[in-house]
């Protein structure tokens, strides 16, 4: 009887490890590559410190917190820009004695109690009616897009001169029941639309 032909590589096996090892690794890196995340740009991680920032210059009402060390919130709803940046930024942050989290919600139906909503300029579906619920609630909203502030929100941060300025209609953060301490309205440019 006649042996059977087989490749060479499976006689001696070496080629065929190899060839799995590859295969492996390919695996891996595309495994890899699912999960990574794109780092955010300049603009973005300056906006994610401003997020920070507020925690220190915004004022929320007593009853904003069920607990005294329960954590201040800062949501991001829709795409997040700042991958996860934001949370490096806060991770082991407190304001008074709440420690700082972050939370993404991919839509407005997602939405859990926060303390800061921050909306990226790409997701404007249902936008007036979730910043209305949010000033009903006290959070502080803050978001990129150009008509931000007209769809009823709070905060917009925007580009001007290669640097990120801040838009702030003080109305609607008062009717929430939120306090900006007087460093952060000088930085503003105030706005009623």
């Amino acid at each position: 009887m006649k042996a059977p032909l087989l490749p060479t590589c499976w006689e001696s096996g070496t080629d065929l490890r190899m060839g799995g090892m590859w295969v492996a690794c390919l695996l891996l890196l595309a495994a890899v590559g699912l999960h990574a995340q794109p780092a955010p740009s300049l603009e973005d991680r300056v906006k994610a410190v401003f997020l920070f920032n507020f925690t220190q210059f915004v004022a929320w009402p007593e009853q904003a917190f069920p607990a005294a060390e329960a954590p201040l919130v800062i949501g991001v709803l829709g795409e997040n820009p700042f991958g996860t940046y934001l949370r490096e930024v806060v991770t082991g942050e407190t304001m008074g004695s709440h420690p700082i989290v972050v939370e993404h919600y991919r839509e407005g139906k997602d939405l859990k109690p926060c303390h800061i909503l921050f909306v990226s300029a790409g997701n404007t579906h249902r936008l007036p009616e979730i910043l209305q619920e949010c000033q009903e609630k006290g959070i502080l909203t803050v978001g990129d897009a150009p008509a931000f502030l007209a769809m009823g929100g709070m905060i917009r941060l925007y580009r001007q001169a290669g640097k990120i300025r801040l838009q702030i209609n003080p109305e609607r953060t008062r009717a929430a029941g939120l306090t900006l301490s007087a460093k952060l309205l000088r930085l503003a440019d105030l706005s009623v639309p």
